[in-house]
């Protein structure tokens, strides 16, 4: 099955928040990484209801840099021990194939209106 960008937001953050809960003595990193995962889903959800291709476009814009952003907390959390390498291929390719559809979609919707 093909999911949609907001589905597939959606199980980062609730998989990201599980491996958090088990995460001790880096509050820091894991709350910039739970921010930062979770306004993937926050602001992919609120393009749906864009008032113009523009803001649906800046929507997705910033859900991509939450996207790199998140990537980053993951690859910190990993280099610091604080993950198994597993977990953290896990997160980082579904990180991964979240940013590849918004920009494949955030392509599309500059391009339609060319």
């Amino acid at each position: 099955m093909n999911k949609t960008i907001k589905e597939l937001a959606l199980e980062l953050t609730v998989e990201t928040t599980a491996v958090c809960d088990n995460i001790k003595g880096r509050s820091v990193f894991v709350n910039q990484l739970l921010r930062a995962c979770s306004s993937i889903g926050a602001n992919s959800y609120g393009a749906k209801y864009a008032q113009s291709t523009a803001d649906f476009v800046n929507k997705f814009e910033i859900a991509l840099k939450e996207c790199h952003e998140t990537q980053y907390w993951l690859e910190v959390l990993f280099a610091t021990g604080s993950m198994s390498e597993a977990t953290y291929k896990n997160l980082s390719d579904k990180c991964g194939t979240i940013r590849r559809k918004l920009i494949a979609s955030i392509t599309t919707a500059k391009n339609q209106n060319k």
